[in-house]
């Protein structure tokens, strides 16, 4: 059997009626991009009150977003409904574990990519898998200078805890 590809797409916020932030389409929209038939879909995102307060999950209106792109709904996979990166990375370890040796492209933003790296390779490491970064260019300085700070700040304490999960 041929192995497929999947593309798992990570989650970030949404408002409270579904609308999803300029972070989630950037990420959505690389996704379509790699796109091409044959491909699986995973969207991550369930609820959280720093990302989604909505009725649905936040991988719903991501699948709707796709959905809308051109993505067919035969390509998508269960939700992952995840809360945060490592639920990420957890939810979506045994949905792919269902998969004959997938080819996994992780797509979350440039200013994530080394934390999912880390997170991604201690839960994942039985899967090869590649990460990639959508573009947040678009964001103002002062709010890309701040995620990057977090994250930083966050990949610290990963290390620091010896990768626990």
């Amino acid at each position: 059997m041929e192995s497929k590809e999947v593309l798992v797409i990570l989650g970030s916020t949404n408002s409270s009626t579904g609308e999803l932030s300029d972070i989630s389409r950037s990420r959505l929209d690389y996704a379509a991009n790699l796109y091409s038939s044959g491909k699986l879909v995973l969207c991550t995102g369930g609820w959280g009150k720093h990302f989604n307060t909505s009725k649905e999950p936040h991988a719903y209106y991501s699948k709707n977003y796709l959905l809308a792109k051109g993505i067919p709904e035969s390509a998508f996979l269960e939700f992952a409904l995840s809360s945060h990166t490592v639920d990420d990375a957890l939810e979506t370890k045994p949905i792919l574990s269902k998969l004959e040796k997938p080819k996994i492209t992780i797509i979350t933003s440039d200013f994530h990519l080394k934390r999912v790296q880390l997170i991604f390779g201690e839960i994942l490491n039985d899967f090869s898998f590649k990460c990639i970064g959508a573009s947040t260019d678009f964001l103002e300085p002062e709010k890309r200078a701040m995620l990057l700070a977090h994250e930083q700040e966050t990949i610290g304490k990963i290390i620091q805890n010896g990768l626990r999960f």
